[in-house]
Parts: C-alpha cells; structure tokens; sequence
C-alpha cells in the first residue's frame, strides 16, 4: 500500500534540489553523478491535489519565489510567512494562478451541484444536504474571491495540505481499526447462523489459524542495525561484516535526492513482513502486514526525523546509527500482540452498525413508499389516458358512420295493391258506400 508524498516533502524537496549525493564506494554501487531535476509530483490523495500540483508547478518557475524558498525553513512555511512573497512574483506566474484558481472554484462548484442533485436540496423525508461538509471542500482557498489567486490562497493551500496530510496516516489507522472490527462482528455474526457442532468447528479453526499466524521468526526492530543488516545481506546481496551505513543509505535512497521519504522507508520492512504475512497463507491477512508496514514506518520516523519534516535525511540517518538504540533496541510487538480495539470499542461500533441499518431500513421504507405512490400515480394517469383514447375512437367511428349512410326517407311504407288481388282492403282503406232504402 503506498503512502501519500505530503507537501511539506515536497516543499523540502524544492529546497534541496541543488544537494548531491554523497560519494558511493564505487566497488558496491556506482551511481551516475547527474545534476538533480525537480522530482516527480505524485498524486497526494487530496481531492484537490491537481490543483494543489499545478500551483506548485508555477510558482517553481518564478526566479524570486525559488529563491525565497531555500531561504526558508519549514516552520516559516507552516506559519504562512512565504505565502506573503507571492506579491513579489511574475505578473505572468501570477495570471496563471488566476486561471488556476478560477478553473478550482469551478470544479468545486460543479461538484457541490452534483452532490446536491443526488441527494435533493431536503434530500429523503427528514434528511437534510450537510452544507458544512459542503463548504470545507473550499478550505483551501479563498472563495469569496473566486477570480483572482492571492496572499490568502497561498497561505490556505499550504495550511490545508499540510493539515490534511499530517492526519492522512491518522485516517489510515481509523479506516483500519473499523476494517479489524468488521472483519470480527462479521464472523460473530456467521456463528449465530450454525448449529451447535458447527459452531464448535469453527471456533477451533480461528483459533488454530491465529496460532498459525503468531508462529514466525523473530521480528527486527525496525529501523535497527539486525534489521538494517538483514536488507543488507538479503536484498543487497552484501556481507553482513561489511555493512556501512553511509553506503546503505545510498543504495536506498532511490531517487538520489539525498533523503529517505516515506515509500522509500517503507520498501526496508519489506523483508521483515515477509516473515510474518504470506498472500498465499490463509492465516495471513494483507491488509494487516499493510498497517504494520505502516506502523514500522512512523515508528522510524519518530525516533530518526529530527526535524519532523517528514523527511529523513542522510545525516539524520547517520546519526541515527550511531546511537545505543540503534546496536540494542528493544523487541518489536506486531500486531497479534497489541490489539487495535477494546471490547468497549467493539461494542460501540456494533451498536453503531445497528443504528445503521436501522436507518437505512427506514431510508429504504421511504423509498419503496415514494416508488408505490409514483406506480399508482402512473396506473391513474395510463387508465386516464386509455378512456380518453377510447373516446377519441368512438367519436371517430360515429362521424365515419354519419358520413357514409344514405339519407333515410323519413315517409311510412304503405303496401300497393296489385290487379286481380282479392284480398278485402283493410277497414281504414274500405270506401263509403250508399245507403239502400
């Protein structure tokens, strides 16, 4: 799992951009000696991260402003006292950042809109849209001013991305701690759906697949020197009686720019993991060997990044390796050893999973309502729509009607009597005859 490259890194990395690497003992490693190029901008995992990129981008290119920040170390950076030397850079870097700002808050915009469609201004029966959550999408920017880029900008965007950076391993550790209780109320609940024996059976398979899981080698110290030797021998290929950390660090320090970042760290537990978490082992769950990768890689940090710039240099690590620690540390406890969550924890989230489904349920009662009002509604509307066809028909079937009958005649029939017919007439039709004396 890679980890987010933070601003204040790449704020570092700008200000080391002329550093070299130290001479490489050429009989181990022998790596070109080339002038340095600004390095790569990764995707911070910050939903404004193109924005925050291409910011950055420009303001590299205005000859005052690099200068500014060489000059500047990353306290002042935090504190918002670079962002007043934007009033010093090109009027052209400066329209560019216009056009960036303008094309963010139009994006941020459009989103909003979007989120609101799905949900409805009242969204469903009783929900309302959370507007606040909505707003701290501009935290890190201006929007009051949605057309020019300014002091306040700059100072926003570097305070928001240090800020949601810094917290970034904290959600990991929270988004991790719920999948460890899920994962448990999960089977917990699997067990209420056996019978007795069943049940049984598969309580002696977790248990015996979570003695599995705790059978493996010992685990280095991370950051040690049996930890740092063993990437030595293993990985480098190197004799263990030969190590030298100068000559480690160089190997490791993968884009030369003379400082461990956080998946350059990360890629030295490697090794370690690999005694603990197989992917093929059904005992062993990925997602775990991920978070102690995580776990070994803040413990490093916090014992070796003097300067807490998120960045561990080469005389940082040196002076790291010269310490007791570093020759006899402690154990290392994994995570089988120290328990993400309490029973109380577990409990509290299991309640929370409940309200949650209740609410949906009511969600989902709501909207079945909505969709049988909507299927009557329709069923009225088609059955209207029927009788006024049928209408229409029957009115078109009476105007052919008149059209093509012949004209009645309207004169009662009255039968003639033929030549020779003896038949008497009848008494309205018999002529008066007269009177004999």
């Amino acid at each position: 799992m890679w980890g987010p490259s933070h601003f204040c890194l790449i704020l570092c990395l700008w200000a080391c951009l002329d550093a070299l690497p130290v001479a490489v003992d050429k009989t181990k490693v022998s790596p070109p000696v080339e002038d340095l190029e600004p390095p790569e901008s990764v995707d911070t995992g910050l939903h404004y991260d193109r924005y925050l990129r291409e910011v950055i981008d420009f303001l590299e290119k205005d000859p005052h402003f690099r200068e500014k920040l060489h000059n500047t170390d990353m306290e002042d950076i935090k504190q918002g006292k670079l962002a007043k030397e934007l009033d010093f850079v090109s009027h052209h870097v400066r329209t560019k950042l216009d056009e960036l700002k303008r094309q963010e808050v139009n994006r941020l915009r459009t989103l909003i809109k979007v989120k609101q469609d799905m949900n409805g201004e009242k969204g469903i029966k009783g929900m309302t849209v959370d507007h606040k959550a909505l707003l701290k999408q501009f935290e890190h920017l201006n929007h009051m001013n949605p057309y020019t880029f300014e002091v306040e900008d700059l100072d926003r965007l570097i305070k928001s991305a240090t800020n949601d950076l810094e917290n970034f391993d904290k959600e990991r550790h929270e988004d991790f701690k719920r999948y460890e209780m899920t994962k448990e109320h999960e089977r917990k609940e699997h067990l209420k759906t056996l019978d007795e024996e069943a049940r049984k059976k598969e309580e002696e398979h977790y248990e015996e697949m979570k003695k599995k899981h705790a059978d493996h080698p010992k685990i280095n110290h991370p950051g040690s020197q049996d930890q740092l030797k063993e990437v030595w021998e293993e990985a480098d290929s190197l004799d263990p009686n030969e190590f030298d950390p100068k000559t480690f660090f160089n190997l490791h320090d993968t884009n030369g720019d003379g400082y461990f970042d956080e998946q350059e760290l990360e890629a030295l537990f490697t090794k370690e993991l690999e005694k603990v978490y197989d992917p093929t082992h059904e005992e062993d769950d990925m997602m775990e060997m991920e978070e102690e990768r995580l776990r070994m890689r803040e413990h490093v940090m916090n014992e070796v990044d003097t300067n807490r710039d998120r960045l561990v240099s080469r005389d940082e690590f040196i002076t790291a390796t010269n310490r007791k620690e570093f020759l006899e540390p402690d154990g290392w406890e994994t995570l089988e050893q120290n328990p993400m969550y309490t029973e109380e924890e577990l409990r509290e989230f299991e309640q929370h999973l409940a309200r949650e489904e209740q609410d949906l349920n009511l969600r989902s009662n709501e909207l079945l309502k909505q969709r049988e009002e909507l299927e009557r509604q329709q069923g009225q509307l088609n059955a209207q729509k029927m009788e006024l066809q049928q209408a229409v028909e029957h009115m078109e079937r009476l105007k052919t009607q008149k059209t093509e009958s012949p004209v009645q005649d309207k004169v009662p029939f009255a039968a003639e009597m033929l030549p020779g017919d003896s038949q008497p007439l009848s008494h309205g039709h018999q002529q008066d005859l007269p009177a004999h004396s």
